[in-house]
């Protein structure tokens, strides 16, 4: 997704540096919504305006005042072809559901599942920015297509956990990330865990800012029965690794939304 659209940022701003011939000889060979360009090449006249070699790309008025170029349009022609294809490959039309009655709330790429069970409220925040890990493509092998080796697109976000005794004004807030190698904290354990807490603080119910002042205990050298104990504390709670996968998929598929909102509001800006 990210790579075909930086080639296309890079190429937009090169056009206009490319000597017209080449450029003409170019984009006629090129996909189909550059046959309007190539069509100029027939008229004189419109070769010493359109192409000429010291004016680049005339501006194109449509009435909103803004700068249009044929870059431009050739840009946001490349961008519906994009959007379409995304939409294409769209896994989840509508957003998965959480099992165990989590409630959903979506603030732009920020999204909070909120449970209350016993006089606790267990609330789970999490942000879909950055939360694609870089692939590395692999040469495809023999007989295989380019488009088969590339790696699904997984968002594997980090995520903090609120959890607040009603009748206190304390909140254990623990903040949890999926690391690239899932290995368990015990050598015995049949399932390892998905996701890990990396660190553990109490802070004041209500407050949206971490306190700096705040004691923070950072897990990394944290005794294992302890920790294992948090996995347990959390799991009583329906975090498990049963909500880390369906978390996985939830935050996939607004990551995947939000892209492809992302690149309708490009093509809107750039056209108009």
């Amino acid at each position: 997704m990210f790579s075909t659209l930086s080639r296309a940022l890079l190429s937009a701003t090169r056009v206009a540096a490319v000597r017209p011939q080449q450029l003409l000889s170019s984009l006629c060979t090129g996909r189909s919504f550059s046959r309007s360009l190539c069509l100029l090449g027939g008229n004189p006249g419109l070769r010493q305006t359109f192409l000429h070699p010291q004016r680049g790309f005339p501006a194109v008025s449509c009435g909103c005042g803004g700068l249009h170029t044929e870059g431009d349009k050739a840009f946001a022609e490349f961008l519906k072809d994009e959007i379409k294809e995304e939409r294409k490959i769209q896994k989840h039309k509508n957003l998965p559901k959480m099992s165990g009655g989590w409630e959903l709330d979506i603030n732009g790429t920020e999204a909070k599942l909120v449970r209350k069970i016993s006089g606790e409220k267990i609330a789970v925040t999490f942000n879909t920015n950055n939360s694609i890990p870089p692939s590395f493509n692999e040469e495809p092998q023999e007989g295989q297509k380019a488009e088969e080796n590339e790696p699904e697109l997984v968002s594997t976000p980090n995520f903090v956990v609120e959890v607040t005794k009603l009748d206190t004004n304390h909140t254990l807030v623990l903040d949890c990330h999926y690391p690239e190698d899932e290995v368990g904290h015990g050598e015995e354990e049949e399932e390892s865990d998905i996701f890990t807490i990396r660190e553990v603080s109490f802070q004041p119910t209500g407050d949206t800012e971490w306190k700096e002042n705040s004691y923070t205990l950072n897990t990394d050298s944290l005794d294992w029965a302890l920790y294992d104990h948090l996995m347990d504390f959390l799991a009583d709670r329906g975090v498990d690794n049963t909500f880390a996968d369906e978390l996985v998929e939830l935050s996939t598929a607004l990551e995947h939304q939000e892209y492809i909102k992302f690149l309708e509001n490009l093509k809107d800006f750039v056209k108009c």
